[in-house]
């Protein structure tokens, strides 16, 4: 080459592509339909391209730009292919996983007609010269980006990710805890850590001696910029070496204020670690850094707010469901709860997706479990407050041991009226939320399964050969949708019945599992189906909290709605079942109890517990015998309520209720010769006897549709006392109306207080 400012010499001339790739700049050229054709060495460098990837054809939005500035991108193109010039800056993800800032200026590439069939992009790193308006770019980007951050964690580790190492070399953010000074955030370049026990650790209560430029910011409150005097009043004699040691030449301290209320202070430094023109930090960056620790300080108050308002919301939503479950014979149960994502409401900034999906598993009578799955329509603190109500109004009817399709039926009437009057305040035009609910009653020991559906997603039913939905013969409508003046039709929930295989596991779940958005696309609800029974065949044959894990994660997707999760695997270990039929004679009650206590001794109990359980066997037997009707009366289950095909003798009416006095046993009896003999056939009941792991249950059919009460005897009632007897005894008791009567029950454990279950 000639000196400075003479010509070239042909000798010396550069061929352009020696030229191109010489250059210490980024060259990308681009087609007219923004895809890649070319690039020099020091693009493949700054954009960070994987070696051995062909990237020719690739879109521009492939060589690593930030999903945020995409729209940057799509602008660039549009503009120069129009003619124009492009200048603005981007964020680029490199191959290594490092963020860069790329700041970029963009012209039209001409063909020899003068038509523009492409794109030259000439890019460097930006912040790096320290030139002021690449700075003043910046900040404006770094507000628009932090402004879209509402979690606090990707707050702070975006706002180090901005500023190292375009700006700084090392970036410290420190928060009150209360009165305490906390590290949360310690970000530097090139990969490089501090050594242990040297700079303070994220999580280390922060102290910094009374004239350290941090402290006299915070003391203050404004940004100080410290070059000449860094290392004096360091916290440490360690921290000092490792400053002096890294090359620490410059820093910046800004306090972090939003609403009035110092929350922290943001500390920058420079340092050896990386080359850059500038080594220290002046006048100027100390009141951008102060602009960008406003931003800061504002968008951690923002999140700060935000994860309160979401955890009280999620703290009020799960207190609303089961935390753990009682051990149920012959089931094993997992449950799971997601809560949507934040979303974005129109007018009312980001909110938080409570909502309505609600689980339950409900130890009924003689061992038999209600398993519960529903959704409430909607989302919010009112969808999750219908939830609650419902919740419990269905296990106060199921705990009455009603019917599933009664239940249902009740509970449509009961969410009609949680209803909420409209906008205008008309009760003829008032807000009913609709709510689909499968709710199944469980036998442990007959494997039985009675359930009613009122519009709800059906259950999976996984068996050791294959995973499909269960076969479900009813369907209804959901609760709270039927139209006002409907058909009878329209008010009838019906129920049905169906048996499981041994060893069977239903996975029970709400919509929100399958109504999962995949980036960029809509829901398919089918697609999601066949991937969640894909991932659960895949984990068959692990426990219920395996199965439940992979459940809740096998459908990708942004999470639009809550979701619930309830997976059941039954089993019928240590369950026995032992039952007889007895005339309503005085002389059976010393039969049933032969054969109660029998049975008590084979299955292992305690002698004193199985005394006890006897002597409330011959309690409940006595009282049938007296009290049973004379012959069977065939109850059915309707939604006009309960209609019987017959009622008790002498006019009672069904609303009779059963009352244990004795004192009529006599005078039955004195009149027994002048009354005809009846079929003892027609007046009959089943002792049934089942066994648990640690307890039995104990019921008595009989013919009599009138429940049984507790009262009160006087001092010279002969009877009266009976089921104030089991009431006291017995671990819990009560009562249920059957098809053809009702079932009187109790449950007692089969080892008392002070003893053991024996050891295989």
């Amino acid at each position: 080459m000639t000196r400075w400012g003479e010509p070239f010499r042909e000798s010396d001339a550069l061929a352009t592509a020696a030229v191109l790739d010489k250059a210490q700049i980024a060259i990308v050229v681009i087609d007219r339909s923004s895809l890649l054709r070319y690039w020099n060495p020091f693009a493949r460098e700054l954009f960070g391209f994987v070696g051995g990837r062909d990237y020719v054809g690739l879109s521009l939005l492939d060589i690593g730009i930030h999903e945020s500035d995409r729209e940057h991108a799509s602008q660039l193109a549009r503009r120069v292919l129009r003619g124009e010039h492009w200048e603005g800056t981007f964020a680029v993800l490199k191959g290594d996983s490092t963020w860069i800032h790329v700041r970029a200026q963009a012209v039209p590439m001409r063909d020899e007609t003068g038509e523009i069939d492409g794109i030259t992009l000439i890019a460097r790193e930006a912040l790096r010269s320290g030139r002021v308006e690449e700075q003043y770019g910046l900040l404006e980007r770094i507000g628009s980006r932090l402004a879209s951050s509402l979690e606090f964690d990707s707050t702070v580790k975006g706002v180090a990710g901005i500023l190292v190492p375009q700006f700084a070399d090392h970036c410290f953010i420190d928060l009150y805890d209360h009165d305490r000074l906390v590290r949360q955030v310690s970000v530097h370049a090139e990969g490089w850590t501090p050594p242990p026990r040297t700079w303070f650790e994220v999580g280390d209560e922060v102290r910094y001696p009374e004239r350290h430029f941090v402290a006299q910011a915070l003391r203050r409150m404004e940004t100080v910029v410290s070059s000449d005097y860094l290392f004096e009043n360091s916290p440490s004699s360690r921290s000092d070496a490792v400053s002096r040691q890294v090359g620490v030449t410059s820093a910046i301290a800004a306090p972090l204020r939003a609403r009035g209320e110092v929350l922290g202070v943001l500390t920058l430094a420079l340092s050896g670690l990386s080359p850059r023109q500038k080594s220290t930090y002046g006048g100027f960056d100390r009141d951008l850094v102060g602009a960008i620790a406003s931003r800061v300080a504002l968008t951690i108050d923002n999140a700060r707010l935000f994860e309160e308002e979401r955890s009280t919301a999620l703290a009020f939503q799960r207190s609303l469901l089961p935390h753990h479950f009682p051990p149920l014979d012959g089931l094993t149960i997992a449950h799971r709860y997601q809560p949507a994502g934040p979303i974005q409401a129109h007018g009312y900034g980001v909110q938080t997706q409570v909502g309505g999906d609600f689980y339950d598993a409900i130890p009924l009578s003689a061992g038999r479990v209600g398993l519960v799955i529903g959704d409430v329509e909607g989302r919010g603190p009112h969808a999750a407050a219908v939830m609650g109500q419902l919740r419990a109004a269905l296990r106060a009817f199921a705990q009455a041991d009603r019917e599933p399709a009664d239940i249902l039926r009740e509970l449509d009437e009961w969410v009609r009226q949680l209803g909420q009057p409209d906008e205008e305040g008309e009760d003829d035009s008032r807000w009913i939320p609709s709510v689909s609910c499968l709710y199944m009653v469980y036998d442990a020991w007959s494997r039985e399964l009675s359930y009613a559906n009122a519009g709800h997603a059906t259950p999976l039913l996984v068996t050791s050969d294959s995973v499909d939905k269960l076969d479900l013969a009813v369907a209804d409508r959901m609760l709270g949708v039927r139209a006002k003046g409907g058909s009878a039709e329209d008010i009838v929930y019906h129920q049905a019945e169906l048996r499981l295989p041994l060893g069977a596991t239903l996975v029970m779940y709400t919509d929100g599992l399958v109504d999962r958005r995949p980036v960029g696309g809509t829901p398919d609800p089918e697609r999601a189906l066949a991937e969640l029974a894909g991932r659960v065949a895949e984990v068959a044959d692990k426990d219920v909290d395996e199965i439940a894990e992979a459940a809740l994660h096998s459908v990708p997707g942004e999470v639009d709605d809550d979701t619930a999760l309830l997976v059941v695997r039954t089993h019928s270990d240590e369950l026995a079942l032992r039952e007889g039929w007895f005339p309503s004679e005085a002389s059976t009650v010393g039969e049933a109890r032969h054969l109660a206590a029998n049975t008590f001794k084979e299955w292992g109990m305690d002698r004193d517990q199985s005394e006890l359980a006897c002597l409330l066997v011959s309690e409940i037997v006595t009282n049938v015998v007296i009290h049973a009707t004379p012959r069977p009366v065939h109850r059915e289950f309707t939604g006009n309520g309960v209609l019987d095909s017959e009622t008790p003798l002498d006019g009672g009416s069904m609303a009779d209720e059963f009352d244990e006095d004795w004192s009529d046993l006599l005078e039955a009896a004195a009149e027994e010769d002048d009354e005809p003999v009846e079929d003892p056939a027609d007046k009959e009941f089943l002792l049934r006897l089942r066994c648990g792991a640690s307890a039995v249950w104990v019921e008595v059919f009989d013919h009599d549709l009138r429940l049984p009460r507790i009262r009160s005897a006087a001092a010279d009632d002969e009877g009266g006392r009976g089921l104030y007897l089991v009431e006291q005894l017995a671990s819990r008791w009560g009562s249920r109306p059957t098809p053809d009567g009702k079932a009187v029950w109790f449950e007692m454990p089969m080892y008392g207080a002070d003893e053991e279950k024996p050891q295989d």
